[in-house]
C-alpha cells in the first residue's frame, strides 16, 4: 500500500497564483532539463483552482499538478504539468495528486482525462500507463514542427 500525503506529513491544497514562483524555481531541476518554458504564469493565474500543490511546513513544495477542466470540451480534464520533488518520487505522491485531481474532475462533470508528453519521456509514459491511461503512438508534429507527442486518455 502506498503512502498518502497525510501519512507523509504533506498538505495538499488547491494551487494559488503566488505558487507560480516556487514552482518555476524548481521545475528545471526536478525535471533534469529545461522545462520551465512549458509552464507559463497563465496556468497559475487562470487555472489555480483546478491545480494542486503538496507541501510540508518544513521543506515547502513537495509536488504539484497543474491542470484544468476544458471550457471547450466540458467532459475533459487536462493535466498540463506535474512535478514531484526527487526525494519523494516512488512514494505514491504523484498518484495521490492525480487521484485527487480526478475526483475533483468527476465532481465537475468530467468523464475523461487527457495529458501529453514527449516520446522520449519514458518515465512519464510509464507513470501514465501505470495510472491506467491509454497511450497513443507518437503523433508527429503534435505541438508544431518536430514536436511529436504521445497523447494519453483515461476514462473517469
Amino acid at each position: 500500500m502506498s503512502a498518502t500525503p497525510t501519512s507523509m506529513g504533506l498538505a495538499v491544497r488547491p494551487a494559488r497564483p503566488e505558487d507560480y514562483d516556487s514552482i518555476i524555481a524548481v521545475v528545471d531541476e526536478w525535471w533534469g532539463r529545461a522545462a520551465s518554458r512549458d509552464l507559463t504564469r497563465l496556468f497559475l493565474d487562470h487555472f489555480h483552482d483546478t491545480s494542486l500543490v503538496a507541501s510540508t511546513p518544513d521543506q515547502g513544495l513537495a509536488g504539484f499538478v497543474i491542470g484544468f477542466f476544458s471550457p471547450a470540451q466540458p467532459e475533459c480534464a487536462y493535466i498540463h504539468f506535474t512535478g514531484v520533488h526527487p526525494d519523494l518520487r516512488r512514494t505514491g505522491l504523484a498518484r495521490s495528486l492525480y487521484e485527487t485531481f480526478f475526483e475533483n474532475a468527476r465532481a465537475a462533470g468530467c468523464t475523461r482525462a487527457k495529458a501529453i508528453t514527449s516520446p522520449v519521456n519514458s518515465r512519464s509514459i510509464a507513470f501514465h500507463t501505470a495510472m491506467g491511461f491509454t497511450a497513443s503512438e507518437p503523433v508527429a508534429d503534435y505541438d508544431g514542427p518536430s514536436l511529436d507527442r504521445v497523447v494519453f486518455q483515461l476514462a473517469l
